[in-house]
This record gives structure tokens, C-alpha cells and sequence, in this order.
């Protein structure tokens, strides 16, 4: 199956503000990427053309910031790289020179164009590989042309930022070949232009300005090191190529074309592999290319024996995997994409971290122990598991994990860290302690604990109930004793109705809390209104459903709280006080639009108004992260995008919801034919 390609013209191109909000993104399968935004200027401290993972998938390390590329025709010299210094300068302004910038699969091409000559730029990233390339072809041209490349180089972890000084790294020139010497072999970067001649002069940029960053309350401005020159002769069709990599080893001796080539079959295989899973009927190129950015998220992550395995980057730029968001995303990045070997190696390398009934909640940046702060991401666990076995009806990777989700109930039964444990009162799962933020409403800031939900959050409950069932049905496929499980499903089913609040229709957000029964409305609890959870009868199911949608829904997902609550936030930004104090105070969240629609379907088994509810999530991918979408949008309308431009559960919930869609009309298409 060919690459669809995706072309923003002018009307991005030539719109400044445009083609800075735009970015884009390429990966490489370990954990690194390269970003930055369709006018060529880095506007985030996190972007660079090479952030390489050098403990893949972290150690996570700004290494190339940016190339500054320059053009010589008949004399006249035109820069194209674009760069905003502190102040507000702009120097240069290659961007004005920008005509076109067009996907093909994930992987960008500017077309830059003046009256003397057009020149197109392509970005590609080695797979598994901290590798970068960049190809340059002169597609017209009145005279031989004379290409100059500036790079400008780091070695900074990439959340952090770098300031000028009197030490300068060694800087050596080769015959086509540059290397930068940061004291560290595993540190040492290395860039070729076969052809080119070189020279190897250093220097500090001082100044280049963060725009985003400043909006998000950090520092926004830093310098960086320009490090040696690459100058080539191009002739009129011809191609000349710029690699970087990172560390001891020569860069990968494949021309660029073999690694474009590369990539490009692999992402067609990404595609095939898909198209033979998805329900039948018309493709939807939107959907298409979501399957390929969900590959971005899956990275290569070493188990515990040394083999390699499989995780989940949560978001770019600055998550790393998260077991929580790894679990949510799985079904959609990895089942409903034809890729269940995938799913496999994460859920089994997962198992592996299990430690007193509990999945990790991350794993920093630094590559130290993991933190297991988190009392739902367990069961999103169970609920993969059941996704994976309803999926592929695979028996072995069923009796390897069922040892593990037995220890998993049994340490609910028995109590483990942060209080959370079964109370035997009611059968419902409680869960907290004063300090900690334990569900995915999880902003904290110093000591501030901005949604604690202590007691008995209803989406752990419903995840729960869901699990139990799935706990008594693999016992039977396994020939193992379910009646223990049945016993806890029926007292957590019994104990679960005490979360409808009469008094207004809607659940509870949480029970036995300090203060109480939460009764704010938020989004959590439309997991109750799912038929895998199978608690409450179809009239409050839908009853959930309705004040979801009258009170919540957004054309980009759900808020996370109803504009009717006084501690509602309508707007996120600012420092990081202001930032997560509105995190799930309003702001709405992309994933939540899968389990809404599920919920939807089951209630009303209307496929044309849940494609309604999913189509705006489209234009999404052409406005910031290009291609992908983001993890959060502002409560208020228009709702622009924030946080994270590409994130991880938010194209998996996505995806999974356009299947379910898909599905549901089908039956809908034969329920109407066995009519008539």
C-alpha cells in the first residue's frame, strides 16, 4: 500500500505564525526523534534534528539543534535555515523562501523556491538507529549551485537548557566529516557530506529564543555551539546528503536513498499490516495516517534479561513510557493495527515489572527504579490483556500472564502501597493517601495535590468490575477455578451501585472520600456506561452518556470537569502552578473520546452520530503536530490545542473509536439486510 502524502501550501507556508505553530515530527524506534516546526526555527527547548536516546527509550539528549543551510547562485547568496534570537529578531529568514511543505507517510519534504533556483529538503531518521539524514536536491536551478551548511550542535539532557561559556568541545574537520568531541566516546557526534569540503571552526550562538517554552512559564532562551562548515557544488537533478549520529561507531554506511527506501517500505508494511485487520470498507485517509503515527510511540525497551521488548512513549516531546498511558494505548497502537506481536512483547515486558500487585507508573528519564505511585494503571493491564486474548485468541501469552493477574488480585484482596486495597465492606477498590495522586487525574505541584480523589474513584471501580469479569472468563478458557473471582465480581457489582447519586442523575466521582462523596461531574465515569463493565441497567447507562455529552463533550474529546463547577479552569497556560492547576480542571483531554464513544455505541448502537462526535478530530492533524494529536486542548471553545503536540493515547483512543464505529455500522448494514 503506497503513502498517502499530505501537502500544506501557501496558506500555511506564507502565513508566519502558521508555520511556526505547525510542527513536525520523525522517529526512530529506540526513543529518540527528530522536531521542530514547518518554518525550519526551533521555538521549544526540546527541538532538534538529532535527539538521540542514548539509554534507549531515554537518556534522551539534544545532540544537533539545527542546520543552517545557505544557497550561492550567479553570486547571489540566499539563506534558508530561520532562526528567532532573544528580542524578537529574525535572522535569517529562510522561511520567506518557503513554498511548500508535504508528508509522505510521516516524513517531511520542504520545497524552498526563488527566481534563481527550488531546492527540496527532506528529514529522515535510521530505525533503531540515533541516526539523522538530510537530503538536499536542486530541482531547477539558472546555474550550478554552491550549498553551505552551518550546523549548530549540543549535548544538553533535553529538558534542560545550555548557557555560553569559555569551554568549547574539541571540534575536528575530516576529509567530508566533522566530529564533535564533548569529552564522552558514548557523547561523540559525528556528521558527513560525502563530497563536501569542510572546515572545522567553533562558536557560540548565544540567544536563541523559546516562544513555547515562554508560554508554558520556563526559560526561554538559551545558546547553543556552531560547530565546523560542510560546502557542496550542486548541479541541476543532483543530490547531495547530510548525516549525523551519535556515539563511538562510523555513521551507518547506507546511502540515504537505501534508508528512504527503508523507511518507506516500512511504514507500507505498517499500512498492509493494518488494512488486513481493519472491518471492511472505504479507507479514510485521516485514519491512515494515524496508523503511522501510532508507530511513533512504540519503541524498543530492554527487559530484564537483557532481551529486547517493547514500550510505549506516552508523548512527545518530554514523556518518556508511562504504564498507565502505555496500557490505555495499546489497544489502539498496537491491536487494531494488525501489530498483536507487538502487544505481546509490551504486556509480557510489563509483566516482568509487577512488584506487590502493581505496573509502574513511569519510568524517568534518568533510567533509576520505577515509581509505582499509580492505582488504575494495573488494571488498564487486565483490561490490554483481555484486549489482546478477544483479539487474537492467543492461549500462550493467556497462561503466561494469568499468574500475574492472580497476584494482582490477590494483593487487591490483601492490601498494597498507598492504602489501596479491596474493602471487604462493599467488595469497591480504595485507594490514597494524603501527599500522593494516585489516578490519572495525577497534577502535582511541590506539595500540592490538585485532584487527591482519596477513597473510591469510579473509574478504578468500573476497571475493576471489567477486570473481574475478564479474571472469570480466562479461568474458564484455562481450565482454572473462576468461582473465587465470581465471588469478588458479584460483591465489587453489588457495592459499585452505590455510586449513582439519584439526587442527579450521574455518578459519583469518588466515594468515601475525607470530606465525603465527590459529587463534581467529570468524564471518569462513563467507564460505568461501558457493556465490558455490565453494571447499571440501558436507562443510566444512557442516562451517563447524555450528561456526558450535555456537559463535556467537545469536538477534541472531554473536559475533565463541567463548566457549571466552581473550581472549573477554563484556560491552560502560564507557569506551572497555573498549568497544572487547570490540568484536570477543564481542560479537555483527546483520549477520553474513545471510551465516550464506546459508552455511545453500547447505549444507542448509532454508528452516524458517533461518526459525528469523531470527525473533527481529523483537522486536528493539520494544525499543530502535524500528522498526529495532541494530548490536551483548552476547556473553552475554540479549544486550541496544548500540551504535548503528538501523544500517545490520544491517536490510540482515536483509532480504537473509528474501529468500534466501523464495526457497529456493519452490523447495523447486515441487521438491515437479514430485515428485508
Amino acid at each position: 500500500m503506497s503513502l498517502s502524502v499530505l501537502r500544506l501550501g501557501r496558506q500555511t507556508c506564507a502565513n508566519p505564525a502558521a508555520a511556526e505553530a505547525a510542527e513536525w515530527l520523525v522517529t526512530n524506534g529506540i526513543g529518540g526523534y527528530a522536531a521542530g516546526t514547518l518554518a525550519g526555527l526551533p521555538t521549544r527547548a526540546y527541538h532538534g534534528l538529532l535527539v538521540a536516546a542514548l539509554d534507549p527509550p531515554v537518556g534522551r539528549t539534544l545532540m544537533l539543534v539545527t542546520v543552517l543551510e545557505a544557497v550561492t547562485v550567479n553570486g547571489q547568496s540566499f539563506e534558508l535555515g530561520s532562526v528567532r534570537w532573544a528580542g524578537g529578531v529574525m535572522a535569517p529568514q529562510g522561511a520567506n523562501y518557503l513554498e511548500e511543505v508535504r508528508f509522505e507517510g510521516t516524513l517531511p519534504i520542504w520545497r524552498y523556491v526563488t527566481p534563481l533556483f527550488s531546492l527540496e529538503k527532506r528529514v529522515i531518521m535510521d530505525h533503531g538507529a540515533n541516526v539523522t539524514r538530510l537530503q538536499y536536491t536542486l530541482l531547477r536551478a539558472v546555474a550550478p549551485v554552491t550549498m553551505t551548511l552551518r550546523p549548530v550542535v549540543d549535548c544538553r539532557d533535553y529538558h534542560g537548557r545550555s548557557s555560553a561559556s569559555d569551554w568549547m568541545p574539541t571540534v575536528t574537520a575530516h576529509v567530508d566529516r566533522i566530529s564533535v568531541d564533548w569529552g564522552s566516546a558514548d557523547h561523540r557526534l559525528h556528521m558527513q557530506m560525502p563530497g563536501a569540503g569542510v572546515e572545522g571552526q567553533v562558536s557560540w550562538y548565544r540567544g536563541f529564543d523559546l516562544a513555547q517554552e515562554r508560554l508554558r512559564g520556563l526559560t526561554d532562551r538559551e545558546d547553543h555551539v556552531q560547530a565546523g562548515l560542510f560546502k557542496a557544488e550542486l548541479m541541476l537533478g543532483e543530490t547531495v546528503e547530510f548525516a549525523a549520529s551519535v556515539g563511538a561507531l562510523p555513521l551507518a554506511p547506507e546511502t540515504m536513498a537505501d534508508s528512504l527506501g527503508a523507511e518507506t517500505a516500512r511504514q507500507e508494511m505498517l499500512l498492509a499490516a493494518w488494512q488486513a485487520v481493519r472491518p471492511a470498507g472505504p479507507s479514510t485517509p485521516w485514519i491512515e495516517r494515524l496508523v503511522l503515527a501510532a508507530d511513533q510511540f512504540i519503541v524498543r525497551r530492554k527487559l530484564n534479561d537483557g532481551s529486547s521488548g517493547h514500550t510505549v512513549i506516552a508523548g512527545y516531546h518530554w514523556f518518556a513510557d508511562w504504564g498507565r498511558d502505555t496500557m490505555i494505548s495499546l489497544p489502539g497502537l498496537a491491536i487494531e493495527t494488525g501489530r498483536t506481536d507487538i502487544a505481546a512483547s509490551i504486556l509480557r515486558g510489563f509483566a516482568e515489572t509487577v512488584d506487590r500487585g502493581m505496573i509502574p507508573n513511569r519510568f524517568p528519564d534518568a533510567g533509576t527504579a520505577p515509581e509505582y505511585n499509580t492505582v488504575d494503571a494495573t488494571f488498564w493491564f487486565i483490561e490490554a490483556v483481555a484486549a489482546h486474548h478477544d483479539a487474537t485468541g492467543d492461549l500462550s501469552v493467556l497462561t503466561d500472564l494469568f499468574g500475574v493477574l492472580e497476584d494482582i488480585v490477590s494483593h487487591m484482596q490483601h492490601g498494597t502501597r498507598y492504602g489501596i486495597r479491596v474493602d471487604p465492606a462493599d467488595g469497591l477498590i480504595t485507594a490514597g493517601e494524603p501527599g500522593v495522586q494516585l489516578t490519572w487525574m495525577d497534577a502535582k505541584v511541590g506539595d500540592w495535590v490538585v485532584t487527591p480523589r482519596i477513597g473510591k474513584p469510579v473509574e478504578v471501580n468500573a476497571l475493576w468490575v471489567s477486570g473481574l469479569r475478564f479474571m472469570v472468563r480466562a479461568a474458564g478458557v484455562l481450565g482454572r477455578d473462576p468461582a473465587p473471582y465470581k465471588l469478588l465480581l458479584a460483591k465489587a457489582s453489588t457495592g459499585f451501585a452505590r455510586f449513582w447519586n439519584p439526587d442527579v442523575g450521574y455518578c459519583y466521582d469518588v466515594l468515601d472520600g475525607p470530606q465525603g462523596h465527590e459529587v463534581a461531574l467529570r468524564p471518569n465515569q462513563i467507564f460505568a456506561a461501558r457493556a465490558a463493565t455490565g453494571i447499571f441497567d440501558a436507562d443510566r447507562c444512557r442516562q451517563i452518556v447524555r450528561r456526558c455529552e450535555e456537559a463535556l463533550l467537545t469536538p477534541v474529546g472531554l473536559r475533565s470537569l463541567a463548566q457549571s463547577d466552581p473550581a472549573y479552569r477554563p484556560h491552560y497556560g502560564g507557569d506551572q502552578v497555573s498549568r497544572d492547576g487547570a490540568y484536570h480542571q477543564g481542560t479537555v483531554w483527546a483520549w477520553l473520546i474513545g471510551p465516550f464513544i464506546e459508552a455511545h455505541l453500547d447505549s444507542y448502537n448509532d454508528p452516524v452520530r458517533a461518526r459525528e462526535v469523531l470527525a473533527p478530530m481529523a483537522d486536528q492533524l493539520g494544525i499543530e503536530g502535524i500528522g498526529t494529536i495532541n494530548e490536551i486542548f483548552e476547556a473553552d471553545a475554540p479549544h486550541a490545542p496544548r500540551g504535548c503536540v503528538a501523544q500517545a493515547w490520544s491517536v490510540a483512543e482515536c483509532i480504537r473509536a473509528w474501529h468500534l464505529i466501523a464495526r457497529a455500522s456493519d452490523r447495523t448494514c447486515e441487521m438491515n439486510r437479514s430485515v428485508q
